[in-house]
């Protein structure tokens, strides 16, 4: 997942760690695995590989997680994705 990394500093997410219970919602459903819990807390490994799906947020019981979906780099790893899987490779990057 390295080589489909977006422009650094650009993603959306944010995790509020007084608001967090620690229930681990959000690391089961990340398809990146970038969430964890340590001591009852979640936090973040690597903000930068976040495709901004937006799972984490809508499964965070208490709002600690935001992020909006598909402003960063989604749309432009899915689209990477699928012109590999055609051959094709995109030229421009995303937005």
């Amino acid at each position: 997942m390295d080589t489909f990394r977006y422009i650094e500093g650009a993603v959306t997410l944010q995790l509020d760690q007084e608001a967090c219970i620690g229930c681990g919602s959000c690391v089961v459903v990340c398809p990146h695995r970038i969430l964890y819990l340590e001591q009852r807390k979640a936090y973040i490994t690597n903000v930068d590989l976040c495709m901004e799906c937006g799972a984490c947020q809508a499964n965070c019981p208490t709002e600690a997680i935001t992020v909006d979906p598909g402003v960063g780099c989604a749309a432009y790893i899915i689209a990477k994705w699928v012109n590999r899987l055609l051959g094709r490779e995109i030229v421009k990057g995303c937005c």
